[in-house]
């Protein structure tokens, strides 16, 4: 499978990435405009429900599939997240599956049962709209982030592009993480995984299966955004990091202690290439590799831009190569 980058405004679009604050700025906080609706999902022939927006044209589009965070379902949250409305400005054919709601317990949180209920929310949209095969697009924030991931690794050959902002790539280690603070969210991992993935070994093997750092080096043909803040609390960049060093080729991957370092210091270890960051734009650092590409902004864990987001994912499309850097930030693409 052939995605990738077309030649695009590159710096514009790290300008917003580390710009912007999911405040319902950029989507607005009005009702959403995409439509409650149940589909059938082939993990377990049990209705599912989604909300899905289908523009009033017979022509092929792309379809965003947007996907909701850790906590919520695909009916709560921040409107800004689903992006059903920046979907609507570009008629494109949008989705934002409920994938067993929130990630507390074995049958949501990356379970074979997510992947099952996201493929058949793909597969309703075209069953309902004429979705265009080569730009069939997800995104996702946080929790979603790390579901987009997930799906990167588990079904490659569907996408297009996707996008995760500040996203959980290693659920242990998000579990130590959060397990330290006393934070509800390692209650959450391990009622997921069925215990303690730290010390129970039954557990910690569904931590490993549901953790996207397990199938992302299958994704090395899907373009890939990956966003982390530099002073996020909730989920350290660290995994946005970790992330891309699964799909990146091996002279360019971060090394385990440059990330160690750059997460303790909060600064760009010297030496690490892409560490020049932008100075006034709020990046702090970046790497491309192949077809995937990371960034870690000023920011913390609101620091997302979905807008930034949609106009990453226009630009890919299966079967182009990839130009250059020096094409991508040079060139220039509207992106429909």
């Amino acid at each position: 499978m052939m995605g990738v980058f077309r030649a695009a405004a590159t710096v514009a679009l790290l300008a917003a990435a580390g710009a912007a604050l999911i405040q319902g700025q950029e989507a607005g906080q009005e009702a959403p405009i995409a439509r409650e609706i149940q589909y059938l999902s082939a993990a377990d022939d049990t209705m599912q429900p989604a909300l899905f927006y289908r523009p009033e044209t017979d022509e092929p589009r792309p379809l965003l599939v947007s996907l909701h965070t850790w906590g919520s379902t695909y009916n709560t949250g921040v409107t800004a997240y689903r992006g059903d409305r920046l979907a609507a400005e570009r008629g494109w054919v949008f989705i934002h599956p409920d994938f067993r709601g929130a990630n507390r317990r074995p049958e949501a949180t990356g379970s074979d049962l997510v992947v099952g209920d996201i493929v058949s929310a793909v597969d309703y949209c075209r069953e309902h709209a004429n979705v265009d095969e080569s730009r069939i697009y997800l995104m996702g924030v946080s929790g979603g982030g790390y579901t987009a991931l997930l799906m990167a690794g588990r079904r490659p050959d569907i996408w297009a592009g996707v996008s995760a902002w500040v996203p959980i790539s290693d659920l242990k280690a998000w579990y130590v993480e959060h397990h330290a603070k006393g934070s509800r969210y390692a209650v959450d991992v391990a009622r997921s995984c069925g215990g303690d993935p730290t010390n129970e070994p039954e557990a910690e093997a569904q931590a490993v299966k549901r953790s996207p750092v397990t199938y992302l080096a299958n994704a090395v043909d899907v373009p890939l955004d990956i966003h982390g803040g530099l002073t996020d609390n909730i989920v350290s960049f660290a995994h946005s990091l970790w992330a891309f060093n699964a799909v990146a080729a091996e002279e360019d991957r971060i090394p385990d202690d440059a990330i160690a370092a750059f997460v303790e210091t909060k600064e760009v270890p010297p030496g690490l290439r892409g560490g020049e960051g932008d100075g006034t734009r709020g990046v702090v650092f970046s790497r491309t590799s192949g077809k995937a590409r990371v960034v870690i902004g000023r920011g913390g864990h609101g620091a997302v831009s979905i807008r930034a987001a949609v106009e990453w994912l226009a630009q890919q499309r299966k079967g182009e190569e990839r130009p250059t850097d020096e094409q991508a930030a040079s060139g220039a693409s509207t992106g429909a």
